[in-house]
C-alpha cells in the first residue's frame, strides 16, 4: 500500500508539472549505450531538433551479439517522432532484426482524436493515451498503455515504484528514483513481455538506466546528454 501510495503522488505530481515536451526544450541530444553481459554491444541515440511549436527527435539504434566471433543476434533502426507542442503528431520506424524488416507509422487523426497505426505487429485505432516506448521519454512511466517502437504492438503495463537509489554510471552520481515496468498480463509469452528495471533521474527528467534479461543480461545506460 504504502509503494503504490507514493506512485499515486508521483504520478499526479509529474502528469501536474513535468509531462510536457517543454521539459525537453534543453535537450539537443541523448546517448544511451547498450550491454549485454556487462560488453558493450552498441548504442540507442536520441536527437532532438525544433522549429516554432513542432520538435522531431529522430532514433539511431544499432548493435549486434557475438559469440565466439559468429554474429549470432544484431539490430539496427532508425525512428522519427513529431510532435506539435505536447501532442505525437506522427512516428515512423524501420528495424532490420536479423534480417527480418519490422515497421511503424502512426498518425494522429485529430478530427477523431486517435492514433492510427500500421505496423509489421499491428494495423488498427488507438488511444491517444498510449506513449511509444522510446527510453527518451519519461511518460513511458505515467501511462498505463505503450505501443512497441519496433513493431507497433499495444501492450498494458504496470509501472511500481520501488524506491529513491543512487547509482555511479560514467564516473557521475544520479540521485534516482527506481521502477519496474511489467506486463499487465504476465502469462504472455517472455519474449513478448514487459519485464523492466529503470531507473529515472527526476532532476533532469532522463532514464538513467534500464535493465533486463532476455537471453541475457541487458542494459540500457545513460552515456551523455547535451
Amino acid at each position: 500500500m504504502k509503494k503504490f501510495i507514493v506512485l499515486l503522488l508521483f504520478t499526479l505530481f509529474s502528469t501536474i508539472s513535468s509531462a510536457h515536451m517543454a521539459h525537453y526544450n534543453n535537450y539537443n541530444k541523448i546517448e544511451m549505450e547498450i550491454f549485454r553481459n556487462g560488453k558493450s554491444i552498441g548504442y540507442s541515440n536520441y536527437f532532438f531538433t525544433r522549429k516554432g511549436d513542432e520538435t522531431i527527435i529522430k532514433n539511431q539504434t544499432k548493435f549486434s551479439v557475438k559469440i565466439l566471433g559468429l554474429t549470432i543476434f544484431k539490430v539496427e533502426g532508425y525512428a522519427e517522432e513529431k510532435y506539435i507542442n505536447d501532442q505525437l503528431i506522427s512516428y515512423n520506424s524501420k528495424t532490420l532484426q536479423n534480417d527480418i524488416k519490422k515497421y511503424v507509422n502512426i498518425n494522429f487523426v485529430k478530427d477523431e482524436n486517435k492514433f492510427q497505426i500500421k505496423g509489421s505487429s499491428y494495423n488498427g485505432e488507438a488511444s491517444v493515451q498510449n506513449i511509444i516506448g522510446n527510453w527518451w521519454n519519461h511518460k513511458i512511466l505515467q501511462t498505463n498503455t505503450q505501443i512497441s517502437p519496433i513493431s507497433g504492438s499495444i501492450k498494458e503495463q504496470v509501472v511500481t515504484f520501488i524506491g529513491k537509489e543512487k547509482i555511479n554510471q560514467y564516473g557521475k552520481i544520479y540521485t534516482v528514483d527506481h521502477f519496474t515496468l511489467k506486463s499487465k498480463d504476465m502469462t504472455l509469452p517472455k519474449d513478448k513481455r514487459l519485464d523492466f528495471n529503470i531507473w529515472y533521474d527526476p532532476k533532469n527528467a532522463s532514464i538513467v538506466k534500464v535493465s533486463y534479461s532476455r537471453m541475457g543480461n541487458w542494459e540500457y545506460r545513460l552515456k551523455n546528454f547535451e
